[in-house]
């Protein structure tokens, strides 16, 4: 930032003026951002690839199966069979759920009522089964585009109804998977912020050590969320931009993380020119000019990797990218404008006990991070070989990543109670009559297109073949396996494989089971494309940053190289601690991008100001002191980044649970291993080199024994 600008923001007035306008900004954001869950977009369809077989499906049966419908079961049990009078209670239940707002005319269908449509040969599901233990109810639910909002009270009122003396009773389809999904979301806008701040507040308590100055950055972080979920909400309201719970709960996590980055840097800092300066706008304004660029540097690479997920097939992914754009940028902002208005208006107390008083020494020059540097100093190669070589063993784990995919089972990590339903009806031969193929194909193939799926194992009879147009029908077939599993999966291809060879019917088959094949498909198509792109875009801003060539694409090298070894390492901790079935299809991605976007801010951090200090002191000497004035820096945003996301594993989702396990350990290497050490000792290596093209350290002097061990007393 300009010295000027820096200046003005930081004014004797003007800073009061700053402190009122962003106050005044966060209360109006305030009243739009508590409305944000009111506009989450949580339908199957909000996440399809528009170019899948499913949504074409869709797309095909827009104006004959409503997009809204909810197939829902409620599933009895009893432990040595069902009893006349259980049978009689579930009859009794049918009628009465029947008339409860949301279900569709075709009422709900009981066992009596699937036996007599079965005797007059119509193609109805068996819902008892041969052991008499289990049977069930099947109706369909429509709220409309309010079906995630309304489900969990319709949820409450089924399961009033329907009771069973002595027996079990689950809401199982996808009634009961979305009512359970919207449990796991429940209060993801209130108590997941709230869990996230309380680490937050701990960690900068023991940082600062300091009874005040952890609550401006707090302040900060939660002005920041208030306008950039306020700003979300206006977009997915107005501008159509997509918004589900999983990104909100990244969204929160983000900003309140990268705020305290930010305010840590910033706060480190302002405390060195607080030392150099009387004046405390003045130390503020120096303090902002020079921290301000890595800011903004920072904020920008997260925010344009964020952004490479616009070009995700899926829509979900897609729709993730703008909305931590906008996040990240808010809190940029928010944290070069407010955090040091407060800062300049509470003056040098807010720092007590430590106040850092005018022409007092400073203590990061003869650090912990200081001795580090000292150390790998010495023999800065065997120091950067042993450490990479280290981290390619840890890569070693990621032969032991099964990103192929969860059941529906495997992908809570506690058993809810939709779950249990599945498993009985699984458990004792019932099909899940409201898990389907739904095939479309042109009239008169109909009947060659039912019979070629006659050979598909695990694939149940199609049903009633039913118009669309003068042209084109459809018909359903049940699939026997759970919705997303890997067998269900196997399923559904065998039947686009069975149709594709029924020639001129332009058959394609869509469904539950479907729609997750294809996010699979799209998933992975979608991390060969981003991940590439996000590593080129990561690359020119550093070159542009540094104003080099080598030091950014080793830089690069070294983002990959800790992604690997942190997916490495979280694979076997996935698998041997935790006990998970495996990942979701878009983990790998979504733990690239934020690794790498995450991971390139302390790069940015330590490099920017080992640049500056090369100027005066050269590379090797400038990286000492680019170590020792930032370590702490990056340390404590590391603890802080990992922290936040390790909160993710509160709500009882796997993909959230590993996202932030994966995330938190990689940032921990990246703060204590490869910044620190492995880049500090790339550049005691190479020198002057890893400003090619750039001269700005043409004479590329040797550090001697006595300038290495000398304390950094010139730290400026």
């Amino acid at each position: 930032m300009h010295r000027q600008i820096a200046g003005i923001l930081t004014g004797r007035v003007t800073k009061w003026i700053v402190l009122v306008a962003v106050l005044v900004i966060t209360g109006i954001m305030a009243t739009f951002s508590a409305k944000l869950t009111s506009v989450q977009n949580n339908e199957a369809s909000s996440w399809l690839p528009e170019s899948a077989e499913s949504t074409q499906v869709l797309e095909e049966l827009s104006e004959t199966v409503d997009p809204n419908d909810i197939p829902t079961l409620v599933v009895y049990h009893r432990d040595g069979g069902l009893t006349e009078d259980d049978l009689a209670q579930l009859e009794a239940d049918g009628p009465e759920i029947a008339e409860l707002d949301g279900i569709t005319d075709q009422g709900v269908l009981t066992p009596a009522a699937a036996e007599a449509a079965a005797a007059e040969g119509a193609p109805v599901p068996t819902l008892v089964s041969d052991d008499g233990e289990v049977a069930y109810l099947y109706f369909v639910l429509n709220f409309g585009t309010d079906g995630w909002n309304a489900i969990p009270d319709a949820a409450d009122e089924i399961r009033d109804i329907a009771t069973l003396d002595g027996g079990e009773v689950h809401l199982a389809g996808y009634g009961g998977q979305a009512a359970d999904s919207a449990e796991a979301f429940e209060g993801i806008d209130t108590n997941l912020i709230f869990a996230t701040l309380a680490v937050v507040i701990v960690i900068l308590l023991f940082t600062y050590r300091s009874p005040i100055l952890w609550l401006l950055p707090i302040l900060c972080a939660v002005s920041a969320n208030f306008i950039a979920t306020g700003l979300v909400y206006l977009l997915a309201k107005y501008a159509d931009l997509t918004v589900n719970g999983q990104s909100q709960a990244i969204l929160s996590i983000l900003v309140i993380g990268a705020g305290t980055d930010y305010a840590l840097l910033l706060v480190a800092r302002y405390r060195e020119e607080l030392r150099r300066h009387e004046d405390r706008h003045e130390a503020m304004a120096f303090a902002l000019h020079r921290a301000a660029p890595a800011i903004f540097a920072s904020a920008a690479t997260v925010a344009v990797g964020m952004l490479c997920l616009s070009f995700a097939d899926l829509n979900s992914t897609a729709g993730l990218g703008p909305v931590l754009a906008i996040g990240v940028a808010v809190t940029m902002l928010v944290m070069v404008t407010l955090l040091p208005a407060l800062l300049v208006i509470c003056g040098r107390w807010v720092f007590w006990p430590k106040r850092p008083a005018y022409r007092s020494a400073e203590p990061t020059a003869d650090g912990f991070w200081a001795r580090v540097g000292r150390a790998i100093s010495h023999r800065p190669r065997r120091v950067w070989v042993t450490t990479t070589g280290l981290l390619l063993l840890a890569c070693l784990g990621l032969f032991r990543l099964d990103a192929s995919g969860l059941s529906t089972e495997d992908t809570y990590t506690k058993e809810f109670d939709s779950i249990k339903g599945q498993a009985l009806l699984t458990d004792h031969g019932l099909a899940d009559n409201s898990n389907t193929i739904q095939v479309v194909t042109n009239a008169d193939q109909a009947a060659d297109v039912a019979a070629s799926l006659e050979g598909v194992e695990g694939l149940g009879a199609p049903g009633e073949v039913q118009p669309i147009s003068d042209d084109r029908v459809w018909f359903e077939a049940t699939v026997n396996a759970d919705i997303s599993s890997s067998t269900a999966a196997d399923i559904v291809e065998s039947s686009r494989e069975a149709v594709d060879g029924v020639t001129g019917a332009d058959a394609v088959v869509g469904g539950g089971a479907a729609f997750y094949l294809d996010t699979k498909i799209a998933s992975e198509r979608d991390s060969w494309v981003i991940m590439p792109l996000v590593l080129a875009v990561v690359l020119l801003i550093l070159i542009g940053l540094l104003r080099a060539l080598v030091a950014p694409l080793i830089l690069i090298a070294t983002v990959v190289l800790s992604f690997g070894a942190a997916l490495g390492i979280s694979a076997l901790l996935f698998e041997y601690v935790f006990g998970f079935a495996g990942s979701d299809p878009g983990f790998p991605l979504f733990a690239f991008v934020f690794l790498v976007a995450l991971g390139i801010d302390y790069n940015i951090f330590l490099m920017t100001r080992v640049r500056e200090e090369t100027v005066t002191y050269g590379t090797r000497k400038g990286s000492l002191i680019g170590l020792a004035s930032t370590g702490g820096v990056i340390t404590s945003a590391g603890i802080v980044l990992a922290a936040t996301f390790l909160v993710l594993g509160s709500l009882p989702l796997v993909f959230l649970a590993e996202l932030g396990v994966a995330v938190a350990l990689g940032v921990m290497l990246d703060t204590l291993v490869v910044r620190s050490v492995l880049v500090t000792a790339l550049n005691l290596d190479l020198g002057g080199k890893i400003w090619w093209p750039s001269k700005l350290d043409s004479a590329d002097t040797p550090l001697t024994e006595s300038e290495a061990e000398a304390p950094l007393e010139t730290v400026h």
